[in-house]
C-alpha cells in the first residue's frame, strides 16, 4: 500500500467513483476471466445513485491514493458484498487491508461465517485470506446483463 493511500468511509458524492472503479476493475481485472459479453453487461443497470444508496448504509469504506478513490469494500452483516481495485492498485496490499476491514464490517451483528462471492479472478485472493470454496454459482447482487459466474465462499 501507498505512503500516499488513506481509507475512509464512503461519503455522499462517492457513488460515481465507486461506480467508475468497480467498471475499471472489472474491465481490467477479469477479462482474461470472462467473455467479452459478460463484462459488457457485467454493470446490468447499476448506476452511481445505486452506490450512493450503498454508501449512505455507512459500511463502505474507500481507499484514495493522492486524493483519487482507488478502491472500496462494501459489507453488510454476514457478507463482504464488493471489493473492488483498480488495476493500478491491485498487489499492493491494499485488496488485504480493505478486506480486513469488509470481514469486520460483516461481523457487526453477526456470529455465524462471513459469506463473500467471488469473481473467478479473485478466487486466489481470499482463499489466500481464509476463505474457502463452498460451491460455484452465479451473481446475485447482479442488475442484469449476461450471468456472470462466482465462486460462493467462506470463512
Amino acid at each position: 500500500m501507498s505512503e500516499h493511500t488513506s481509507l475512509r468511509p464512503a461519503r455522499r458524492g462517492d457513488g460515481q467513483a465507486a461506480f467508475d472503479v468497480t467498471q475499471a476493475s472489472v474491465c481490467e481485472l477479469a477479462k482474461g476471466h470472462y467473455s467479452a459479453e459478460q463484462i459488457a453487461g457485467w454493470m446490468g443497470r447499476r448506476t452511481a445513485d445505486a452506490y450512493e444508496a450503498m454508501i449512505a448504509k455507512g459500511l463502505m469504506v474507500v481507499a484514495e491514493q493522492d486524493g483519487r478513490i482507488v478502491g472500496f469494500v462494501d459489507s453488510e452483516p454476514g457478507e463482504v458484498t464488493r471489493l473492488f481495485l483498480l488495476a493500478d492498485a491491485a498487489g499492493s496490499g491494499l485488496g488485504k487491508r480493505l478486506l480486513e476491514i469488509g470481514i469486520k464490517n460483516a461481523r457487526q451483528g453477526h456470529d455465524g461465517p462471513i459469506k463473500v462471492e467471488s469473481t473467478v479472478n479473485a478466487e486466489g485472493f481470499y482463499r489466500r485470506h481464509g476463505f474457502r470454496k463452498v460451491e460455484r454459482g452465479y451473481f446475485s447482487h447482479g442488475s442484469g446483463g449476461v450471468p456472470i459466474e462466482i465462486v460462493h465462499m467462506e470463512l
